[in-house]
């Protein structure tokens, strides 16, 4: 399945939307389909700040698309403040829908170069919208859930990771900032590294999820996993190629 788009984090906690298409009708029906209202992860998100990247894409009339794509955000409990990489026309639009543009990479601490007359105001109103929108984020932690979680449960390890010591049934949840560790079967859908973070990992005694996840890269129960994996103990992980793959592993008892 080809992915119309990626979240990942951009500076925490704030997220970016990676649009890898130029339709954007298509990603607007994959934003619904993963986290609309009607979708199985309808509280995925909740009102954070998302920056759109255009990723240098040759996208020239949005200006009839671009407010459906905020408005399908807004259903999909995402906030977007920001633009960045975006072609003259699209930049335009993104303004006109009360956007910020923001620099191409965001600051992580550094100091803006001075020199820079341009830049520096605009890094300056980006970093004032921030602080109005973001939560304070807690620290690393971890969350251990000890009882089966039956179909229709979910649980989110928000700026943590998770542990369940018992099973995750089908049609349960267990989504994860960081990494997930289930000692027991895992037949519901798990998702880790949820605000971006490549280097999260799976863990399971018995891997048979319906969906398996690590930040926004995703595989489904229909293409089945190897037979040395599916049932046994086994990690996901993203590759570290640039390719955004799972990697899946047997542990060695």
């Amino acid at each position: 399945m080809t992915q119309t788009f990626e979240i990942k984090s951009a500076q925490l906690p704030l997220l970016a939307l990676l649009l890898k298409t130029p339709d954007l009708a298509d990603i607007i029906e994959d934003l619904y389909a993963q986290f609309g209202p009607a979708s199985q992860s309808p509280d995925f998100f909740d009102d954070d700040a998302v920056v759109l990247d255009f990723f240098h894409l040759e996208i020239e009339d949005v200006n009839q698309s671009l407010p459906a794509l905020m408005s399908a955000l807004h259903h999909c409990r995402l906030k977007p403040i920001a633009f960045r990489n975006a072609t003259p026309p699209a930049a335009t639009a993104a303004l006109a829908c009360g956007l910020i543009e923001a620099p191409a990479e965001m600051p992580h601490g550094k100091a803006i170069n001075p020199k820079n007359n341009v830049m520096k105001p605009v890094a300056e109103s980006v970093r004032e919208v921030f602080r109005e929108v973001v939560r304070e984020v807690p620290g690393p932690a971890t969350l251990v859930i000890d009882k089966p979680l039956r179909s229709g449960q979910k649980i989110y390890a928000r700026g943590a990771d998770l542990v369940v010591l018992a099973m995750v049934n089908m049609g349960a949840e267990v989504v994860a900032d960081g990494n997930i560790h289930v000692y027991a079967p895992l037949r519901g859908k798990a998702m880790a590294g949820a605000s971006g973070n490549t280097q999260a990992r799976i863990f399971s005694l018995c891997l048979e999820p319906e969906l398996i996840s690590i930040a926004g890269v995703y595989r489904t129960s229909e293409n089945p996993l190897p037979k040395d994996i599916h049932g046994k103990p086994a990690q996901v992980r993203l590759s570290q190629d640039g390719h955004d793959k799972l990697i899946f592993e047997a542990l060695n008892p």
